[in-house]
């Protein structure tokens, strides 16, 4: 597919689209999970899928929730607070449970990508980066080329804390900025002067880091097209590797604390459009690819290559050249990505320490998929990466007519191809570069999950 890497959509376009729907990290998407899918469940799709031959490399990601302050946007599962000590038992538990569920996976596989989020894994300690870094190794290879990084907080970091991570071979780091505005950092409770940002990447450049990224928020309040591109440009002259910009995801229903932002100052409509569709021509400008949805990279970067060559794929990190994966999440509400199935851990510390006492799997909630399930997350993972479907592939990987199967689907794509979104040839679908800002919303046309009768399911806006 030939990527001209520019943006042509208009603004009334993107407020006709613009309506509530998933980012699609999974499929089907975390509200049809269920607690039916409990501790034995997962691990026996564990043991499953690691008996035979040519298993799947695997993908480890670490939730570490504490963080000293509350930002006010944020929809994370963290657990604020001051006190260092509670990071000593959290990483006891973190211990044991690697302990339970490595002693199912079969040694041989090794380790090609590692994360800590958050949270702020800064919270540690940098002995206790160490501590908790030399278990994971000591239960699991990690192999010589993995990619190994980690989410930090600008304003906690200190050099030493990324002199050790460097020690440890992590290779990537990710900060958020959010926004350099002084009027939006108060909004939302988040003060970090430009300075510290850039005292930061400094660091991370003269220790050796191999990729940086910084991750901006738009739909913040008092945020202006003017105001945010002042933003942009700083970005751009930092020149981090790649930049991740977030819709902000207004769910109050779900996280109380984004009340403490008045609703009045959020940007709306065409104003809030107008910044993500400036931002987007100021990236690709600079020279950014629009890899897709919230993602930017250099046109050097991995993540350029994947998608050129079919490979990209996208978990719960976003992004990512790693497929094929088997992902496993460990910490509290941490998700795993195994065989066909997605397994959540308990959401609570208690809960949490009690099930990895016990001995037994953290899962508390999951799902298996079935065929309709797979075939329909194949779809949407390809339309979301390679920006198009060739029906062909799909029909032998899967045992359909594409057509026939989709008759619905294609009719229910119609109103993108008159927009200029997309284009339905005979063989394939191919989504234009205007269509890119809008592939979720393309993707939920595959979902069949979103109007089943009985099941409550809100979500932030797409854009």
């Amino acid at each position: 597919m030939k990527i001209t890497n520019k943006l042509t959509i208009s603004i009334d376009t993107l407020l006709k689209y613009d309506r509530p729907g998933p980012r699609y990290t999974s499929y089907p998407t975390a509200p049809v999970w269920d607690e039916d899918f409990g501790p034995e469940r997962f691990k026996g799709k564990i043991i499953e899928t690691n008996s035979g031959k040519d298993l799947p490399p695997l993908s480890l990601y670490f939730h570490i929730p504490f963080c000293f302050s509350l930002c006010f946007y944020c929809g994370c599962h963290s657990i604020i607070t001051r006190k260092r000590g509670h990071t000593a038992e959290y990483i006891s538990y973190l211990k044991k449970e690697i302990e339970n569920i490595s002693h199912y996976i079969h040694k041989d596989r090794k380790v090609v990508q590692l994360h800590w989020g958050g949270g702020s894994p800064d919270f540690l300690s940098p002995a206790e980066m160490e501590t908790l870094y030399s278990h994971i190794t000591d239960h699991f290879t990690i192999d010589e080329d993995a990619e190994i990084g980690v989410e930090l907080d600008p304003r906690e970091t200190t050099r030493d804390h990324l002199k050790t991570l460097k020690g440890l071979r992590f290779n990537r780091i990710s900060m958020g900025v959010q926004d350099f505005d002084p009027a939006v950092q108060k909004a939302v409770n988040r003060i970090q002067p430009e300075e510290m940002t850039r005292r930061f990447v400094h660091w991370c450049r003269d220790l050796g880091f191999y990729s940086i990224n910084i991750d901006l928020i738009y739909g913040l309040p008092y945020q202006t097209v003017t105001s945010f591109q002042r933003t942009i440009d700083t970005v751009i002259d930092i020149n981090p590797d790649r930049i991740a910009m977030f819709n902000y995801a207004h769910v109050p229903w779900m996280k109380k604390h984004q009340k403490m932002m008045k609703e009045e100052t959020l940007p709306q409509g065409r104003e809030k459009l107008g910044i993500l569709k400036t931002a987007i021509e100021k990236f690709t400008e600079a020279g950014y690819v629009y890899i897709g949805m919230d993602h930017f990279a250099k046109s050097k970067d991995e993540l350029c290559t994947a998608q050129k060559e079919k490979t990209l794929y996208r978990n719960f990190q976003g992004y990512t050249t790693k497929a094929g994966c088997d992902l496993y999440g460990l910490g509290i509400t941490s998700i795993s990505m195994v065989g066909n199935c997605y397994a959540q851990n308990q959401k609570t510390l208690n809960d949490y320490y009690s099930t990895v006492d016990a001995g037994i799997l953290a899962t508390y909630r999951g799902y298996e998929l079935n065929h309709d399930d797979l075939l329909r997350r194949h779809i949407i993972t390809r339309l979301m990466c390679d920006f198009e479907l060739t029906k062909q592939d799909v029909e032998k990987k899967y045992g359909i007519t594409f057509d026939d199967y989709f008759r619905k689907e294609l009719t229910g794509l119609e109103p993108f191809r008159e927009d200029g979104l997309l284009i339905l040839h005979p063989d394939k679908i191919e989504i234009t570069d205007s269509g890119r800002t809008l592939i979720r919303n393309i993707a939920m046309v595959f979902d069949v999950y979103l109007e089943v009768p009985g099941r409550e399911m809100r979500f932030s806006r797409t854009i």
